[in-house]
């Protein structure tokens, strides 16, 4: 039955097939409606499932030892930091495609250096090295054709590629993205945690029990299934790549390093010289030379000055021995030249002029001046 709408219709479905999402309000604007936009709304919303574009997504098989997802997961609880303050932290998820076991980690933040730290330390605790590490278009690990700067010499260590997937693509990371639902409605739960330390207490605790359920899809454990996945993986490399938070800076008067946000001391007697700051999850070392000048455990707050007090000690022994007068030199020492050495500087001597007895050369000056001469002069007395 014909309605106020009948005759929109044509140009509404035209300017749906050449823009699908266009807005009900804009459409109605482009074909002249001027009734009432809820039931203008109404029809558009019964037309734009015929014009909207389909994306068929094929059923995924993983073969043993071929993939890992990962991903960040964001806890829906701030957690508590060493400046009093609490913050949202990502966990980082990887999930082996084939058995579904789970490996996971809080981190302090979505930085590369951080990312590859924690991705090695879960494959540490995998125990291999999948042929395949999954991402979705995480900062940290790249955007647009690019990885991120670490990012080929990590996985040139491992032997393993990185896939990064284009966007509107969740079904191939689907896998862990299930898996970080399974953490937010079973893990989390009526659960509190001190510290970030606390939070991975606990979780490590929990993936045992997780790894050990059947999962729906499979109709198998996890733990069941891993030697099977792990025999198909890649050795650890026999080098640890080379990551983490690493800077070779001069040491300023202030005798601190920063790392991401937060400044740690360091020994104050290497100041102005070279130092290698090298950090990880858990700890920050200096050294200079070879030789450890501070260590510290790395704090994940933001903006905080981490102090070692044998560092302000050094400082302040070194800052009074620098103000410490010096002594002065002893007025008993006259300073004494031999005069003869004016005459060698001026060439009066050795050049057969040192002899006061030189004769006039004619025009009006005096050939040569002797010792007592010079001294003459000195007392201000007329050659």
């Amino acid at each position: 039955m014909p309605t106020s709408f009948t005759s929109f219709e044509p140009a509404v479905r035209q300017l749906l097939t050449d823009t699908p999402s266009m807005p009900a309000t804009v459409l109605a604007e482009r074909v002249g409606w001027e009734g009432s936009i809820t039931w203008f709304r109404a029809h558009v919303r019964r037309l734009r499932p015929e014009h909207r574009p389909i994306d068929p997504s094929d059923r995924l098989t993983w073969l043993p030892g071929d993939a890992a997802q990962c991903d960040l997961w964001f806890p829906p609880k701030k957690i508590p930091l060493e400046d009093g303050t609490t913050s949202l932290l990502p966990v980082m998820v990887i999930t082996a495609a084939h058995s579904r076991f789970m490996v996971a980690r809080m981190i302090p933040t979505r930085h590369t250096q951080d990312l590859l730290l924690g991705m090695w330390e879960l494959l540490q605790q995998l125990g291999r090295v999948p042929r395949r590490l999954i991402w979705d278009n995480e900062a940290g690990i790249g955007r647009g054709k690019r990885n991120a700067e670490g990012i080929g010499a990590f996985t040139g260590t491992l032997a393993t590629t990185l896939v990064r997937l284009k966007p509107y693509d969740p079904e191939s990371k689907g896998v862990v993205e299930r898996r970080n639902g399974f953490l937010e409605t079973s893990f989390m739960p009526g659960r509190s945690f001190a510290s970030a330390a606390d939070f991975n207490a606990q979780l490590t605790e929990w993936l045992e029990t997780a790894n050990a359920r059947v999962v729906r899809t499979i109709k198998a454990r996890p733990v069941d299934l891993l030697d099977a996945d792990r025999a198909a993986m890649l050795p650890l490399p026999p080098v640890a790549p080379v990551i983490g938070w690493v800077n070779r800076v001069r040491l300023g008067r202030d005798y601190y390093v920063r790392v991401d946000s937060n400044d740690y001391s360091v020994d104050p007697n290497v100041i102005g010289r070279f130092v290698e700051v090298r950090a990880d999850l858990s700890r920050v070392v200096v050294r200079h030379d070879g030789r450890r000048v501070a260590a510290h455990d790395r704090v994940w707050a933001r903006g905080m000055t981490v102090t070692d007090p044998a560092h302000v000690t050094a400082a302040k022994a070194l800052r009074e021995h620098f103000q410490r007068p010096r002594p002065a030199a002893d007025p008993g020492e006259a300073f004494d030249r031999d005069l003869a050495d004016y005459d060698r500087a001026f060439g009066l001597l050795n050049g057969g002029l040192g002899n006061a007895a030189a004769a006039d050369p004619g025009d009006g000056t005096v050939a040569g001046l002797g010792a007592g001469a010079v001294a003459g002069l000195r007392d201000g007395e007329v050659a």
